[in-house]
């Protein structure tokens, strides 16, 4: 009577797995670059190409974003490490992740990525010379590894979509994915309506990349990421025309003489990476909005901002530098566009928005700290 119960045991696992095999189907997805990637799915072993790109897998799976990830890039603790710690506290077996260097400074190991038998490989598109000049895609696809870009940085207003069904595919949570999409467009949508209904004059936004990050000034942005955000929000990016891609600089003399209404400064705690307490403004999840906003006032004492309209009026704010590196980006939109429009955008809350975020998507409660402004009206 034992043998068969182990013969039945044995039959059973044995369909177990033949189901699970019948699970896994082996489909093409195309990346955000246009390339064709047959990959099976659902994943269930993923690299991320970034540690923040534990962005938008936890606003896929809420209740376990780690459970696919074998690695990552060591990036989320320098860049953000209160998100970081909160995810540690919450998952602490994620400190024993492997992690690897980055693609773009050499440091990328692939014999280490091999060893974790991905099913798939995240990558950010801003990456892709660095990839495809070391022959990394080749490489991987040789050990069967696929290896798929995704954008949140280089032009998030037109790839956060495609990335997030990309993903959803990928995860077997395209529901999830279409679900977080249309709460993303109905925000914009409750500015961009507004605007196309009150159609305001539109002020001219100095938006600084990393203010006080380094002595330098001024690192900016171009048509697009918050450069584009600014224009969702009603406003003029004053460095549309004249930087030409993605991220650039404009000179002090170039903010001095355009005389912007509005400055916005990215901000974030980068302790990681610039120790001793620079002066860039340091908001982020659960920050000091006091010391912040201290922070801020001292930013605008530089030569750059000299008797500049905007310090003039106190129209001068910080928004959380990692929205340019994520889908939360719509957040941002609702914010600036409190900021550049306060009349009209007296009933919107940016704070509710990420708040709900949080409660539906995300597997952190939320926390402000995401944003000051020296007008204290705003």
């Amino acid at each position: 009577m034992k043998f068969f119960n182990k013969v039945a045991a044995a039959a059973a696992g044995f369909c177990l797995f033949i189901s699970s095999i019948a699970l896994a189907d082996t489909i093409k997805v195309t990346d955000v670059t246009g390339r064709e990637v047959e990959v099976n799915v659902p994943v269930e072993h993923v690299i991320l190409g970034e540690g923040r790109q534990i962005y938008f897998v936890g606003a896929l799976d809420k209740d376990e974003p780690f459970k696919r990830v074998v690695g990552w890039r060591d990036d989320l603790a320098k860049a953000d490490p209160e998100t970081y710690a909160a995810y540690l506290a919450k998952y602490p077996d994620i400190a024993k992740l492997p992690t690897f260097g980055g693609m773009k400074d050499g440091t990328f190991d692939i014999e280490q990525a091999v060893a974790l038998k991905p099913d798939v490989m995240l990558m950010n598109i801003d990456a892709k010379t660095a990839t495809e000049e070391a022959g990394y895609i080749e490489k991987l696809e040789k050990v069967g590894i696929p290896l798929v870009y995704v954008d949140f940085r280089e032009k998030p207003m037109e790839n956060t979509e495609p990335s997030m069904r990309l993903i959803g595919k990928l995860f077997g949570k395209e529901e999830k994915a279409e679900e977080f999409i249309k709460f993303r467009a109905d925000s914009i949508a409750k500015v961009t309506d507004t605007l196309a209904k009150g159609n305001p004059k539109k002020p001219l936004v100095f938006m600084e990349r990393a203010g006080g990050y380094s002595d330098d000034c001024c690192m900016s942005f171009g048509n697009e990421n918050f450069g584009r955000m600014v224009e969702f929000a009603g406003g003029v990016n004053m460095a549309k025309d004249i930087i030409p891609g993605t991220f650039g600089t404009v000179n002090p003399e170039q903010v001095i003489a355009s005389n912007p209404d509005q400055i916005i400064i990215t901000g974030g705690n980068w302790e990681g990476y610039v120790p001793g307490g620079a002066p860039w403004v340091g908001v982020g999840y659960g920050a000091d909005e006091k010391e912040a906003q201290r922070k801020l006032e001292g930013l605008t004492e530089r030569p750059a901002f000299t008797g500049v309209k905007a310090v003039k009026d106190g129209n001068v704010h910080a928004v959380w530098h990692q929205f340019y590196n994520n889908p939360y980006q719509f957040v941002a939109i609702q914010q600036m566009a409190k900021w550049l429009h306060p009349d009209l955008f007296g009933d919107l809350d940016p704070e509710a928005t990420f708040k709900e975020l949080h409660e539906r998507f995300l597997p952190l409660p939320y926390k402000s700290g995401y944003f000051v402004s020296l007008n204290a009206s705003r």
